[in-house]
């Protein structure tokens, strides 16, 4: 006589939280059914033909994967339960605080500018910051020299190429970055203010207004 335990109620198990109340029933009758058939076949097997320890290992080895699985599920649940909460703290001490993300725009207004950032893959000899209004016209272009690989902020004073003053509105960010005349990777990043936090599916969002909508901590690149 054998006893082995359905790969299904494994596999039922394995999936942690998804697992309903019956199949978490099911498994751990299963386990008491087993050891119970377990002690019988040890008790009644044939003296000349024992149970090799081979088999009997492979059988043990199938009840203690089962609660392994069970308890490795219960304590991940609770690490991630701790890692969601952390999260959503983190995210809510934000709200009302300045945060850098990916995007091109930079706002004027009443003579001010917010502030945008430069993220470098790897450092740059050379950098260029080019502002475009809200029409596709080149109206500044600066040189900002060598930068480190990471994430930097910037202010634009505001200023055209022709030395006036910006109207107020919504510009466009580019840059040009390299290293011994080759091209390096770039990613301009957009101030923006935190409203709000809202649950999402793989994580607190952070809420940025209308035009960047709904973030990611992840997309988070600098808090100022």
């Amino acid at each position: 006589m054998s006893t082995t335990i359905d790969s299904s109620i494994i596999s039922s198990i394995n999936g942690g939280a998804s697992a309903t109340a019956s199949e978490k029933q099911k498994a751990e009758d299963l386990r008491s059914n087993f050891m119970t058939l377990l002690v019988t076949q040890l008790q009644n097997q044939d003296p000349l033909k024992p149970m090799e320890n081979a088999e009997m290992t492979s059988q043990l080895a199938q009840v203690n994967t089962l609660s392994g699985i069970e308890e490795l599920n219960e304590t991940l649940q609770g690490i991630t339960g701790q890692i969601d909460a952390g999260q959503t703290l983190q995210a809510s001490a934000l709200i009302g605080r300045g945060v850098l993300v990916p995007g091109e725009r930079v706002l004027v207004g009443s003579g001010e500018t917010t502030p945008f950032g430069i993220e470098l893959a790897a450092p740059a000899d050379q950098v260029k910051v080019s502002i475009y209004d809200g029409g596709g016209q080149l109206v500044r272009q600066f040189d900002l020299g060598a930068l480190q690989k990471g994430v930097e902020s910037f202010v634009w004073d505001g200023t055209l190429n022709d030395g006036s003053t910006a109207p107020d509105g919504a510009y466009r960010v580019a840059i040009e970055a390299s290293a011994d005349g080759q091209a390096q990777q770039a990613t301009v990043l957009t101030y923006a203010q935190v409203g709000g936090i809202s649950t999402g599916n793989n994580g607190p969002l952070l809420d940025l207004g209308a035009t960047l909508g709904r973030v990611g901590l992840q997309d988070v690149r600098q808090i100022l």
